[in-house]
């Protein structure tokens, strides 16, 4: 299959995008905002309708409106700090509001669509190609450079802010950072579900890493190994790449949860029968001394 241009760069594109996104969802999954990575997926499709409703570039407004999104998600967060499940709810809402509004004003919208809403990795140009290098490198520069104070603020803002760190801007350039990782997955996985690319892989990874470091390492393997898998499966199947890798995303966090239980169980009992015999042993010994 590597034969072919688009395989490369289908290849190139998810294994890019996996080495960004499965670290953004660790520090959204920590900080309780993971539907913030759907929503603004909604507000970038919104972006991309607006673009062509304009006869502009679709991607450059869905890129856009993605960082933008972010960045009023974390201003109304700080708006109502008791209810911080208020602005995602906002700015999902409007974006879908506003999609739909501007693909009625295009009669030939709906069908082009499809691909932003399903994905089409296979489909993904050069210059697509280019603007997920360059967000991929963005990222890993951010999250290297800047993880220590990420780490202070993803667990508790008001000590961060204590110990030096600059934390309403930091949490606007993570905004801004998320808006720009969404909008540069969606080509691969689409609209409907950019989110599985960023959460379940961090899902998986903070399930079983005992530390945040591994926990990244791990979401990133684990992101590397569903998107490889699926493009793969898509191909020699020929079913969708977004949703094939989506699936086999799912089904490698269902396996590890499973895995996981089954090993509990068998220790539980394990240390039950340890318990047992070591009753009978006592039980045992007082008798002998009572006999005695």
């Amino acid at each position: 299959m590597f034969q072919y241009e688009f395989m490369q760069r289908a290849f190139w594109a998810g294994g890019l995008i996996s080495l960004i996104a499965p670290i953004l969802g660790v520090y959204l999954v920590l900080r309780r905002q993971s539907l913030m990575s759907d929503t603004l997926s909604h507000v970038s499709m919104a972006g991309v309708a607006l673009g062509t409703v304009l006869h502009a570039n679709p991607v450059i407004f869905g890129f856009l409106f993605a960082v933008l999104g972010g960045m009023t998600i974390e201003w109304l967060r700080r708006t109502y700090k008791t209810y911080s499940e208020v602005p995602v709810a906002i700015i999902m809402t409007s974006g879908l509001a506003l999609a739909m509004v501007l693909m009625n004003m295009k009669t030939n919208l709906n069908k082009s669509f499809s691909s932003y809403l399903f994905g089409s990795i296979v489909a993904v140009s050069p210059s697509q190609l280019m603007i997920i290098a360059a967000v991929t490198l963005i990222g890993l520069i951010f999250f290297i450079l800047l993880r220590r104070p990420l780490y202070s603020l993803t667990f508790e803002e008001d000590t961060a802010a204590v110990s030096g760190v600059r934390v309403k801007l930091l949490s606007f350039a993570f905004a801004v950072m998320t808006g720009m990782i969404v909008a540069a997955a969606m080509p691969i996985v689409g609209v409907l579900l950019v989110s599985s690319m960023i959460v379940l892989p961090s899902a998986f990874a903070l399930r079983f890493a005992g530390g945040f470091v591994s926990a990244s390492i791990l979401s990133v393997a684990t992101g590397l190994t569903g998107v490889f898998s699926g493009l793969t499966a898509s191909y020699y199947t020929d079913t969708p790449p977004g949703g094939t890798i989506a699936l086999i995303l799912l089904m490698i966090l269902l396996v590890g949860i499973g895995f996981q239980r089954v090993i509990q169980q068998v220790r539980n009992r394990r240390k039950g029968k340890a318990q047992t015999i070591l009753l009978e042993r006592t039980k045992q010994t007082i008798e002998e001394g009572v006999f005695k």
